[in-house]
């Protein structure tokens, strides 16, 4: 699986490009983790970005 890039969700990235976790859901099933990720947002899962060297 490719690495979480900096400035995305490490469980949406997961979850968006992980084929086997959704893989036990029926058809049309909503997953409870993705369900429960967008009701209480993000949190501290965000990679963080790297500082900016331009300046």
């Amino acid at each position: 699986m490719k690495e979480v890039p900096p400035g995305e969700c490490r469980q949406c990235w997961t979850h968006a490009y992980d084929k086997k976790i959704h893989r036990r859901l029926g058809p049309r099933e909503d997953c409870p983790e993705c369900v429960d990720h967008m009701i209480h947002g993000h949190g501290s899962q965000i990679v963080p970005k790297k500082k900016s060297t331009w300046w």
